[in-house]
């Protein structure tokens, strides 16, 4: 018989089942966002122009369809269906993301031209149709759990580190057996998943109307003001953390010429993040999730402030900026999903609208990532950057890319952070039952 998430044995090994296909999603998250790029561009001489319009458009396009996604989500919630709704939507995924590496072997962009582009963005949008639709009931699912925000913190942060785990092995991949591994480790990693998430403890009961999928109630929670603000904060720490993850590669090459560590910087920034999550949960239960996200955001401009003032060959240097934004990874990871769930029931919408909540968060975070690689890459090359050319001097277009434009972004979310979540309280936020 199964336990429930209310029964003293549902602990770790229920958050460890509920967490596990995180550890699988992780390895759509990494390539798409960091691998796939680089890899298209060096490889299979793909223009960044190119690259950046059609994953500006489709991650887009993408994105459109969270909002609809949560209200599904919640209906699926109320009618029991969370599980068989999270595997069917993982096989898309699947589909999709081993079509992306096989495509530029099979179809050379060079010769296909428009058939190359058709193929490019359809399995672009059926891997991102899967992977929203499994993000979303997986999260919504986990706002459900947990009595306050200490507890809500706990359940994110065995979903992310699941994920941390599932990066470290996704930056591992490539490096070691190429495309073809990412895809053989991911089938095997995803299958794996969804067998414990089969054997966790049911969602707790949900009781969204029965009108859920009704297209005037998909914004219902910009009504919520205190959701509005949480948004204003994520989106503009998001982009700041979007736009060196896409050029993280670009700039191990082709500003410290060290491509031969790229491996090992990825494997040590994850590593960083997951070791330290634990430090970060001791810290919420004293501190509270907003102010735990400003101390990481901080950081987070330290690393990227010291990165600016990297020279090539500074490989310990940037030793050093893996460290710190490594740190400053978990609170962005961890607190953002915990504020929000505190912030669903504050507005009495808990164990009702979970899903149309993080559709909209969702959209944020994809709106975050197209703006990151469909503005970055495009501007990158019109001001004269060329993949593959070491670049020298003070401040050349990469590292203002890379390091100042995200440090100025990152403070910008800081100020907004401070003005609505952390000023005028002292510790952890009570939660609404």
């Amino acid at each position: 018989m199964r336990t429930s998430w209310t029964s003293p044995s549902a602990g770790s090994l229920a958050l460890l089942r509920y967490g596990a296909p995180s550890l699988a999603f992780a390895f759509v998250a990494l390539p798409l966002y960091v691998y796939l790029p680089e890899h298209y561009a060096t490889r299979y001489a793909v223009p960044l122009g190119y690259l950046g319009a059609v994953l500006l458009i489709t991650r887009f396009a993408d994105a459109l369809f969270d909002p609809w996604l949560g209200r599904l989500a919640d209906h699926l919630l109320r009618r029991g269906q969370a599980k068989p709704a999270l595997i069917a939507a993982c096989v898309l995924m699947f589909i999709g993301f081993a079509a992306l590496f096989a495509l530029p072997a099979l179809l050379p962009f060079a010769s296909a031209g428009s058939a190359f582009t058709l193929v490019f963005v359809g399995a672009l949008l059926l891997t991102y149709l899967g992977f929203s639709a499994a993000s979303i009931v997986h999260q919504a699912w986990g706002a459900t759990l947990g009595a306050d925000e200490a507890q809500l913190a706990r359940t994110v942060a065995w979903r992310e580190g699941l994920g941390l785990a599932g990066v470290l092995l996704a930056a591992l991949v490539p490096q070691l057996g190429g495309a073809s591994a990412l895809v053989v480790v991911f089938a095997f990693a995803l299958l794996a998943g969804l067998v414990l998430m089969w054997r966790a403890p049911d969602p707790a009961p949900h009781h969204a109307a029965r009108a859920a999928l009704h297209w005037r109630t998909l914004l219902e929670p910009l009504h919520n003001r205190r959701f509005v603000a949480l948004l204003a904060v994520f989106v503009t720490s998001g982009i700041a953390a979007a736009i060196p993850a896409t050029l993280v590669l670009f700039f191990i090459r082709d500003r410290l010429d060290a491509a031969a560590l790229a491996g090992a910087y990825l494997f040590a920034y994850f590593a960083a993040a997951g070791l330290l999550v634990p430090v970060w949960l001791r810290a919420v239960r004293r501190f509270g999730a907003a102010r735990c996200w400003l101390l990481g955001m901080g950081l987070a401009v330290a690393a990227f402030v010291w990165a600016a003032l990297l020279q090539p060959g500074d490989r310990w240097g940037y030793a050093v900026v893996v460290l710190l934004s490594g740190a400053a990874l978990g609170p962005d990871l961890v607190m953002p999903p915990a504020l929000l769930a505190g912030v669903i029931r504050e507005g009495g919408h808990g164990n009702r609208l979970e899903g149309s909540y993080f559709g909209v968060w969702n959209f944020a975070t994809k709106l975050n990532l197209a703006l990151a690689a469909g503005l970055a890459l495009p501007l990158l090359a019109l001001f004269g950057y060329r993949p593959d050319t070491l670049e020298t001097g003070t401040l050349p277009p990469l590292v203002v890319a890379y390091c100042l434009l995200p440090s100025w972004l990152k403070l910008v979310s800081a100020g907004l952070l401070w003005h609505f979540f952390v000023r005028n309280r002292s510790g952890p936020a009570p939660l609404a039952s």
